[in-house]
């Protein structure tokens, strides 16, 4: 490290880029630790400003995490996720399985390809009444009981979950079933569609819409973004088939380790 051909420019970008290069060599490998900031500034004979603005531009990147108390050190490569739109149908197919075959494998481990022992969900639910804007979306007045199910899935090696998820269930919809209501019946085998099959409501079509933002301080603190990463937010609304939003969810995902993929089956001529 220290000996590649360095580009011109200024001082930070000239020691960002080499050791970038290592990196990107592999002689840094991921959870490698670099040199101190001290023994970098003496490497490179500048002073520790121009180190850290060096290696705050190789964590803006995405290349390197700083660990308080640690140091700096080669990231690790995150999981990556494929959310694709056939996976509302595959939900769909599976609410008529067996119950067994719907509990061995749900969503989280089709976009991820991992299987129920890679991974660690937690559930939380809280009845809370509807404002303004959950109102509009929901279409149910102001002040309508809901539940509020806040959901988290991470690989059982890792510390940030895939995304973070806030869905909503009209509670007279849905009060039938006592299970429903419930958080420890969590994960349920085959998600909301099959949820939701057990109070008599069958999903018509999902609509998702897709924006894209800078993600606040506790999204990035829980998701783990390097600074200048962005987060997608998907917004879920299914629609019944008697034309109710039976839920609602907003999803927010990181942008260094989403993949949204849309396919469309064109009708052929």
């Amino acid at each position: 490290m220290g000996e590649h051909q360095m580009v011109t420019g200024k001082a930070y970008e000239r020691i960002a880029d080499d050791l970038r290069q290592s990196i990107r060599a592999g002689e840094l490998e991921p959870g490698d630790k670099l040199p101190a900031e001290t023994k970098l500034a003496k490497r490179y004979s500048k002073g520790l400003p121009t180190v850290r603005q060096a290696l705050a531009q190789l964590q803006a990147e995405g290349l390197i995490e700083k660990q308080h108390g640690r140091g700096n050190f080669v990231r690790k490569p995150r999981r990556l996720v494929v959310r694709t739109n056939e996976r509302h149908q595959w939900e769909k197919d599976r609410v008529q399985v067996e119950a067994e075959e719907r509990g061995s494998t749900g969503a989280t481990e089709r976009d991820t390809g991992l299987t129920m022992d890679d991974l660690v969900f937690s559930a939380a639910y809280t009845e809370v009444k509807a404002d303004g804007a959950l109102a509009k979306v929901l279409r149910v007045p102001v002040g309508t009981k809901l539940v509020e199910r806040v959901y988290r899935t991470r690989h059982r090696d890792e510390h940030a979950p895939f995304n973070l998820v806030r869905s909503y269930l009209i509670h007279e919809l849905v009060a039938s079933n006592p299970d429903l209501l419930d958080d420890t019946k969590e994960p349920w085998p085959g998600g909301t569609q099959s949820q939701l099959h057990t109070v008599g409501i069958e999903v018509d079509r999902v609509e998702e819409r897709i924006t894209a933002r800078p993600p606040t301080f506790e999204e990035a603190e829980e998701l783990e973004l390097s600074v200048g990463v962005a987060v997608m937010v998907l917004q879920k609304t299914s629609i019944d088939t008697d034309d109710r939003v039976v839920d609602w969810s907003e999803v927010i995902l990181p942008g260094d380790r989403t993949e949204a993929l849309f396919t469309t089956q064109l009708t052929r001529w």
